[in-house]
């Protein structure tokens, strides 16, 4: 080994390889800085805004990036100068281009040409579509879960009802929903109203990009506890006085609304009023206080008047007198004619001041037609028909599409009374 180093030989080759090795290593230095001047520098500038030029009043670009970032490479002074500044531009002239969908390129201006410039993205692929605008109604909508126990929504509506959205073609017929939603803290009991902002929804709910005039609409929410009126039956309780007898009891009142707890409604289908007859000592009116039922809050009605038909052994005696007086009997009076109750079934419930724009549909009951009991005197109630009455609701506060809860009406003959199997029915407005 010793004398291999010593060798002459060994020495040249050792040099020649270390020769080699330096000449490479100097050769990739100048590579890696080939094409770059001493003293160049490379700055990113991110978030630089695009400007975008096209005929704003008749046409809408999508798929146009609101910022791009940049690069600039070149000689640190302008570099930092042009960094710091910012005095350039980012221009995408669509101005010349049809309807559709194309392929640009960002261009830059006012910017050194000594300074070498990439944009990320550089290329971007924009739709240019026809503006459109269009007259939406706006559907007012609230939580029901909102409301408080024993209340519902008796009207909603908006104002104004009907709003402008302008947007692209294609985003103007996809729009399914136009909803301005009204909110408030948990147990409403009372009406409000209140600004809300509208949205602008596909079928799948995703917000559309449009613009929409105004943006914000006044919602009126009108709620109200459940109510049910129901005919007055009068009873009578306890017995009367030995000289008095009792003939009948009336009033002018038939029937009561009563207010409470949608359960406890349900299990009310008449008033049934006691009438103390054991303090009745001859014809005259009583005044009676009248209870609330359980889980009723208010009634129309806190005492009834009731007018009582009655006779005393001596005003009996003093007829029977003046009968055996008089020389031509009367005749006695006719028995009283016998009440009945008839029902009618399947009565379609008629739709009435509905505008001509509108269109409507039974959601309960769900085939729009109510069963309706009369009761009147035998002879009255076998001669009726379905058709002596009219049965409809007023459906001439709608003005705007959605559910809607109406009370139902009656129109009938005044000799008998009737009762309906449903007090109040639920539609769905739709633009016709």
């Amino acid at each position: 080994m010793d004398k291999l180093m010593d060798s002459p030989w060994f020495l040249r080759f050792t040099a020649l390889f270390l020769a080699i090795v330096l000449f490479f290593f100097v050769k990739a230095g100048e590579e890696k800085t080939a094409g770059k001047s001493i003293g160049d520098t490379m700055e990113d500038i991110r978030d630089v805004p695009v400007e975008v030029f096209y005929d704003t009043e008749n046409l809408v670009v999508t798929g146009v990036p609101e910022t791009v970032n940049m690069s600039i490479d070149g000689p640190a002074n302008l570099v930092q100068s042009t960094k710091l500044r910012k005095d350039f531009t980012l221009r995408l002239d669509l101005s010349n281009l049809p309807i559709g969908r194309h392929s640009v390129e960002i261009k830059t201006e006012n910017i050194s040409d000594k300074l070498l410039v990439q944009l990320d993205p550089a290329t971007v692929t924009v739709d240019i579509e026809e503006k459109i605008t269009e007259s939406f109604r706006v559907d007012p909508e609230l939580n029901d879960r909102l409301l408080a126990e024993d209340y519902y929504i008796v009207d909603m509506k908006a104002d104004p009802s009907v709003i402008e959205v302008t947007g692209a073609k294609s985003v103007i017929e996809s729009i399914s929903f136009v909803k301005a939603t009204a909110t408030a803290d948990q147990g409403i009991s009372k009406s409000f109203e209140q600004q809300a902002r509208v949205r602008v929804l596909d079928k799948d709910l995703n917000k559309l990009n449009v613009t929409i005039v105004p943006e914000q609409v006044t919602v009126k929410v009108e709620v109200a506890q459940y109510q049910k009126e129901v005919p007055i039956v009068l009873r009578t309780a306890g017995t009367p006085r030995e000289d008095v007898q009792i003939r009948g009891l009336s009033t002018n009142a038939k029937t009561i609304t009563l207010t409470g707890s949608r359960k406890a409604l349900d299990q009310i289908d008449e008033y049934t009023v006691d009438v103390d007859i054991s303090k009745v000592d001859g014809q005259g009116q009583l005044d009676v206080p009248l209870k609330k039922p359980k889980g009723i809050s208010k009634m129309s009605l806190d005492k009834l008047k009731v007018s009582v038909d009655a006779t005393t052994t001596d005003q009996k005696q003093d007829q029977e007198e003046e009968s055996d007086s008089s020389e031509q009997a009367e005749s006695p009076p006719p028995a009283p004619e016998p009440v009945v109750t008839k029902e009618f079934n399947n009565i379609a419930v008629e739709v009435k001041g509905l505008d001509e724009k509108f269109k409507s549909s039974y959601q309960k009951p769900q085939n729009g037609s109510v069963s309706l009991s009369v009761t009147g005197e035998k002879s009255v109630v076998d001669q009726m028909a379905s058709s002596d009455f009219n049965v409809y609701v007023d459906a001439s506060g709608a003005e705007a599409e959605g559910e809607l809860t109406l009370p139902v009406s009656v129109d009938g003959p005044e000799q008998v009374q009737w009762k309906l199997s449903e007090e109040k029915v639920t539609m769905k407005i739709e633009l016709a």
